[in-house]
């Protein structure tokens, strides 16, 4: 029994370190990671989601120390999406989980090999001149508005914090540099996790030694993940991202 919490417990740190240096919560990879050790299906699926909360936010915390964080998308973001994943956690006894499985597998495959071979860090100016200057594209806040709804809603549905789709959208669509746009996936994701996080444990779906453990494992190396982040260069950041998400998005559409 020891040995299988230690599993799991290593489960949380490399799910939290990933977590940290690519701006996501985790539950993507700690999912399938936690089905294929032999966890029940559905405690596979909500047990990382309430985990990734507080790794999520000390992650997000070293970002925050960095001044990478872009008030306003978070602002707007959480305002936006939380309604949406709430709306979506309600629809999820009428809709089906295969297509929209689908469609975020198709998604995340094609931003990762948008990463891997359209890298825009390299065309950028310098990473102190990044940190302090805002560039908008044009109607920024309508697409921005456009991925809080899409994003709440598929975290709603699919029970996570939505980070593995908010990094990649901020980034190639809001045209945010790497690291700010992983700052920003955090902060939003902690906010996004709640209402999923409060609706399964009212009903009693969370396994809460398996979420504790995850937790335990998660938190330290979350922020040792972002600190790894805001350390590298960015275009090297860029490339490993755009492997990730490549291997994410094909695992998703090969499991289904």
């Amino acid at each position: 029994m020891i040995l299988h919490y230690v599993g799991i417990l290593l489960i949380g740190i490399i799910v939290g370190f990933l977590g940290g240096l690519f701006g996501k919560g985790g539950s993507a990879i700690a999912t399938p990671m936690l089905s294929l050790y032999g966890i029940p299906g559905f405690v596979a699926v909500v047990a990382p989601l309430p985990a990734t909360v507080p790794g999520t936010f000390v992650a997000s915390l070293a970002y925050w120390k960095s001044n990478l964080l872009d008030w306003q998308v978070v602002k707007w973001s959480i305002a936006i999406g939380v309604p949406a994943t709430i709306l979506g956690s309600y629809l999820t006894k009428y809709t089906g989980a295969t297509p929209l499985l689908i469609l975020t597998g198709v998604m995340v495959l094609i931003f990762g090999l948008n990463f891997l071979f359209l890298p825009e860090e390299n065309n950028r100016q310098s990473a102190a001149s990044e940190e302090t200057k805002v560039i908008r594209p044009t109607y920024w806040r309508l697409r921005l508005i456009s991925i809080a709804i899409f994003v709440g809603l598929i975290s709603g549905l699919l029970a996570n914090s939505g980070g593995f789709l908010l990094a990649p959208s901020y980034a190639r669509i809001l045209r945010m540099p790497i690291k700010k746009a992983f700052a920003c996936s955090l902060a939003v994701s902690v906010f996004l996790a709640l209402p999923g996080t409060a609706v399964h444990a009212y009903l009693g779906h969370i396994d809460w030694i398996i979420t504790s453990i995850l937790a335990l494992g998660s938190v330290p190396f979350s922020y040792i993940g972002a600190k790894l982040a805001i350390k590298t260069k960015a275009s090297y950041l860029e490339k490993w991202y755009g492997f990730a998400l490549t291997a994410l998005g094909a695992f998703f559409l090969l499991k289904l």
